[in-house]
């Protein structure tokens, strides 16, 4: 999709024409008609030996290696023959084989030394792009005309700007004039797998697999809508079926599936696979940080994105959940404000705007600023997209929290699975207060009671203790707060219990507590050696007797 590969690149600059050897090697055409390329290149290495001029040769050689992806050994070749060749005649060539091996600066030195033609504008127009020279992929654009080649070239930009549905457009009007153009229809899959239509990317990809059931490109896509529909074991299948082929189109593509079999395993060989993939799969980079981001390693994921300018969508979300966590440990306002402008930039955008990614991202700025109806506006917009997502419920829940829809947040909560979630500190105070405010208070209690002794527990405790004390449910908050005053003997604790024990008495005088807490209230109150205690607990035993209670232990 980068560039057209209709015509060999090599066919622009060769001194002698290429039909020379093909008279000498007459299976050549065969093995390039059925893009068998090291069929052919394999054939063109042993013949190179039999003739006595080997320019012709070698520059089919360096044709069949760059459709291999081989791009290194490409180049060698057309260095080579620099030796016979003006630079300028296949200056195009090298600058190609510059481009996918990522030298974007040679590429550019090289594309402009060649002689002015279609690949060479295509090729200035996707480097003015790499190196964000808005003003001449501008001007690019315009000097390209409306050939084919020309509109995919534009296509497969707008494609890389995640601008999908203009992609698409060009790919539907290009299949309605040229059917007989299959590969488009891979293209098409493409932007509807972008864009979230699974369904539509599957029609399309059938299509294409009818013709060319063996092809790598489109069955690793059909391996990754499975994984998005999350068929993890037809994805699987998918991958070691693509893995156990031994056809030269596999062989190229060895790293992607490599790639791609990682994330479908959850990070599963991360570091040992993806690492060494960084600059060749362009979402190797990515899905590594993701990875240390997962491992809570926040440093390495910052060390891998620092240098990146973001350009795509995926690359903006990814700097703003950094800074987001770096923002959050630091207490860096810094650090939370740039993340705020990742968010907004994916958010706002035209093409992401009334997609889920692009209000996950406006729900995600508006709750780094604390405004949590808007939060709640945006997230109930997209919850029937992750229903079972344990991330997105944690976030739900935090959200209804905020604004006092406890109930709608306890249920989010319990959706919850992960056990790293479940474990995290904030979901459990979070959980427990719901359980408060939605008059569940002993199971608050139980929360505290699983914990083990940390700086944690102890705020926990803090937090049954006061939110139980509002609510009314005084004998939890009698509980909690001598708990505290063990832990602590600070003089508020011993006011917090004393004023819960009263509560208690004043709800067993009302008849809203039953009889039998008495005996609770007096057993708190005793461990406490405070001025006025005794006088509490006759008081109490006072009333107890004249209402016939036994409060005796």
């Amino acid at each position: 999709m980068m560039l057209s590969r209709a015509k060999p690149a090599a066919g622009h600059s060769a001194k002698k024409e290429p039909v020379n050897v093909t008279k000498q090697l007459p299976k050549l055409n065969e093995f390039l008609k059925s893009r068998d390329y090291v069929g052919a290149l394999t054939l063109l290495e042993f013949s190179r030996n039999a003739l006595k001029s080997t320019d012709d040769v070698d520059m089919w050689i360096g044709y069949c290696a760059f459709h291999l992806g081989d791009y290194k050994k490409a180049l060698f070749t057309y260095e080579k023959l620099l030796q016979n060749y003006p630079f300028e005649e296949i200056a195009i060539n090298l600058s190609c084989c510059y481009f996918f091996l990522g030298m974007y600066k040679e590429a550019l030195e090289a594309a402009e030394k060649a002689p002015e033609g279609g690949l060479k504008s295509r090729l200035l127009l996707h480097l003015s792009h790499r190196f964000a020279d808005d003003k001449r992929v501008f001007e690019m654009e315009q000097k390209l005309g409306e050939m084919i080649e020309n509109r995919l070239s534009l296509a497969s930009l707008n494609f890389i700007k995640a601008h999908y549905q203009e992609s698409l457009d060009v790919y539907k009007a290009v299949l309605l004039d040229h059917r007989e153009y299959l590969a488009i229809k891979v293209y098409e899959a493409y932007c509807y797998y972008k864009n979230g239509y699974l369904d539509k990317s599957q029609e399309a990809l059938h299509n294409y697999l009818q013709h060319y059931p063996d092809s790598v490109t489109a069955n690793n896509l059909k391996a990754c809508i499975y994984y998005h529909l999350d068929d993890m074991k037809a994805a699987e299948t998918e991958l070691k079926i693509l893995k156990e082929q031994t056809s030269a189109s596999v062989i190229c593509y060895k790293d992607l599936i490599d790639h791609n079999k990682v994330v479908f395993q959850r990070g599963e060989g991360a570091l040992q696979i993806l690492s060494p993939l960084v600059g060749i799969v362009p979402e190797a980079r990515l899905n590594l940080v993701i990875y240390h981001i997962l491992q809570d390693d926040i440093s390495e994921a910052y060390n891998l994105m620092k240098d990146i300018k973001a350009t795509q969508h995926s690359e903006y979300i990814l700097k703003g959940i950094i800074h987001t966590i770096i923002g959050q440990k630091n207490g860096s306002r810094e650090d939370t404000e740039i993340a705020q402008q990742y968010y907004l930039a994916v958010g706002n955008s035209e093409s992401e705007r009334d997609t889920v990614q692009g209000r996950e991202c406006m729900a995600s700025f508006f709750f780094l600023l604390h405004q949590f109806d808007e939060v709640n506006r945006y997230l109930n917009a997209i919850r029937s997209h992750h229903h079972g997502d344990d991330v997105f419920n944690f976030n739900y829940g935090q959200a209804k929290a905020a604004i006092g829809s406890f109930k709608e947040a306890e249920e989010a909560f319990q959706l919850v699975q992960s056990e790293k979630l479940r474990c995290d500190y904030t979901f459990i105070s979070l959980l427990g207060r719901c359980y408060i405010m939605n008059k569940k208070p002993q199971d608050a209690w139980e929360l505290y009671l699983k914990m083990e002794a940390s700086p944690e527990s102890f705020n926990l405790l803090q937090l049954i203790a006061n939110d139980c004390y509002k609510m009314g449910h005084f004998y939890h908050a009698a509980k909690a707060f001598d708990m505290l005053e063990r832990f602590d003997p600070n003089p508020e604790y011993w006011e917090g219990k004393r004023g819960a024990c009263i509560g208690m008495f004043q709800k067993v005088i009302a008849c809203e507590e039953p009889k039998s807490i008495l005996k609770d209230a007096i057993q708190l109150l005793k461990t406490s050696n405070k001025p006025g205690v005794e006088q509490m607990i006759k008081v109490i035993k006072t009333w107890a007797k004249e209402n016939k209670i036994n409060v005796f232990i």
